[in-house]
């Protein structure tokens, strides 16, 4: 007999209760990207099982990392969602300036609340709202730096992390390190399960010297973790002081590797098992893609590729 239409929705329900939550809310993409972050686009679509062409989703990964290549990105990010598509989503893995986060003296700019009004102007998809996804943000406060026409997720690299410590051979014998307080109240509820030590920064005379405040690092292989780095002063020092307090490696992680001229150099890898000569690893993730052509295959520098977050992001 044929199916009424009351049992043919049935059967589709129950096809829909089978099956998976995450292929349940699964949804096509068409992923635009800009020239710099094209290894980690290909990365992105290799993590699902099909990026089909269905104008119902679209994202454009950018990449802020110099003012000459912002605007020509902000104009296609303007313009997708007047195309009648379905809904939006900016993946933009490092927010340049949000270590600006504030005024310390009249007349200073806080150039994150700028760069976060000019994208809380995206124009909205059939879908409403642009979607925004942004790893590890430098201070979480400028959540409330958007307007109401974006909806920004903030998401971790971390996770990265701790899939890559599980692998270490000496995982039993890791520390996490925080440069400093701040970094600790970002990170530390990721590490319930690690022991941990806390640096500071102290100022001597125009100097600032870094100094242990928590825990003990000897005889143990310590993980310095942070947001990002930049010209890398404070990892550098964090990394000295604990070898000469007896930890038997150093490593660092930041999802951020920025490296303004060329400071990457500066970090140079373990030798013979000899903390005091520099990093057993320092793990950095692809969200500034020019950071990662300078140190893919260069001691101690290890990649930890975005690409399956951004696409569980993106498909779910």
């Amino acid at each position: 007999r044929e199916e009424t239409q009351g049992e043919k929705h049935l059967l589709e329900q129950d096809a829909l209760d089978d099956m998976n939550p995450s292929d349940r809310f699964r949804k096509d993409c068409v992923l635009f990207y800009c020239p710099e972050a094209e290894e980690l686009a290909k990365k992105i679509a290799s993590e699902s099982d099909s990026l089909q062409i269905r104008n119902r989703h679209c994202a454009f990964l950018a990449s802020f990392h110099s003012p000459h290549v912002i605007f020509e990105q902000l104009s296609i990010i303007m313009a997708l969602p007047r195309l009648f598509i379905g809904s939006f989503t900016l993946v933009l893995p490092f927010f340049p300036t949000g270590t600006a986060e504030r005024m310390e003296d009249e007349g200073d700019i806080a150039t994150a609340h700028t760069l976060a009004r000019i994208l809380s102007h995206i124009p909205l998809s059939r879908g409403g709202p642009a979607s925004l996804v942004v790893f590890d943000i430098h201070a979480l406060q400028e959540r409330f730096y958007f307007g109401d026409s974006v909806h920004p997720y903030f998401a971790s690299g971390v996770p990265l992390l701790r899939e890559r410590l599980s692998r270490f051979e000496d995982k039993d014998n890791i520390v996490i390190a925080y440069p400093d307080e701040g970094a600790w109240k970002r990170f530390h509820f990721y590490f319930d399960d690690y022991p941990e030590l806390i640096c500071t920064k102290v100022r001597d005379g125009a100097k600032r010297i870094v100094r242990l405040k928590e825990g003990d690092p000897n005889k143990k292989h310590v993980v310095i973790v942070d947001d990002l780095v930049q010209s890398g002063g404070t990892l550098l020092e964090c990394q000295k002081l604990l070898a000469t307090l007896g930890a038997q490696h150093v490593s660092a992680y930041v999802t951020h590797g920025v490296f303004p001229n060329a400071s990457y150099t500066k970090f140079m890898p373990e030798e013979n098992g000899n903390a005091k000569e520099g990093f057993k690893y320092f793990f950095i993730t692809d969200s500034c893609p020019l950071t990662v052509k300078n140190c893919s295959g260069r001691r101690p520098f290890e990649v930890l590729s975005l690409s399956r977050p951004i696409a569980e992001a993106l498909l779910t």
